[in-house]
């Protein structure tokens, strides 16, 4: 059934196992195994954007917008990402430049990176908001590292209780006779290498993150 895909050469999980399981027509049993599957895929890339994107709000000693983009400021009464609201540059590798689109919005961004946990205090000279970031100490990059075992660790968490479930989907499918029980062995197969990959892709962006971290 699905294990006879021909698996993508691509490193984007989504890409490779949407083409594995997709690229074949099935049947209406074996299409239940592939829409389960496919869920499966989907919940699961996304928990790993989610961490990977909770990576870049963890600081490295370098300037990155990544560090401010999704930070919210109250633009008129209305919670807006600073990504909206402004444009960046890095002049330097410590130094982040903040270009409100809108100078009446100055202030409000001003005032939502200050208040986040950056631990920056923003400068503007009425056109620009400037961010200057001095070099982490060694606690502070231990801390940090730790920071990023612990997100990694709960995306983890995240992408096997996603398997979980669909196994459990897949178990009721087969006591209820809509499977069989070798069509089951198979997408369980299938499934725990979904997840072996996903997994192995949190591990290789928490490690790349470590490594910037302490590279100083």
């Amino acid at each position: 059934m699905v294990s006879g895909w021909a698996r993508s050469s691509t490193d984007d999980p989504l890409r490779g196992d949407h083409a594995r399981i997709a690229g074949r027509g099935l049947g209406t049993l074996e299409e239940m195994i592939e829409e389960t599957l496919l869920e499966a895929i989907d919940k699961m890339e996304k928990a790993l954007h989610h961490v990977q994107s909770q990576f870049t709000t963890v600081r490295t000693g370098r300037a990155t917008p990544a560090l401010v983009e999704r930070l919210l400021a109250d633009y008129y009464g209305s919670p807006v990402p600073i990504q909206q609201l402004a444009g960046f540059q890095v002049p330097e590798p410590r130094q982040l430049v903040v270009k409100p689109h809108d100078r009446g919005s100055m202030a409000a961004i001003e005032r939502a990176i200050r208040d986040s946990d950056l631990g920056i205090a923003p400068s503007n000279d009425g056109v620009v908001i400037r961010l200057n970031f001095p070099p982490l100490t060694e606690e502070r990059r231990r801390e940090y590292v730790k920071i990023v075992k612990h997100m990694a660790e709960e995306g983890r968490i995240a992408v096997r209780n996603i398997r979980r479930d669909a196994r459990k989907h897949l178990e009721s499918s087969e006591k209820a006779g809509e499977i069989s029980a070798d069509e089951l062995e198979r997408a369980e197969k299938e499934l725990e290498k979904i997840t072996h990959e996903h997994v192995d892709h949190i591990d290789k962006a928490a490690v790349r993150k470590e490594h910037e971290l302490l590279d100083v």
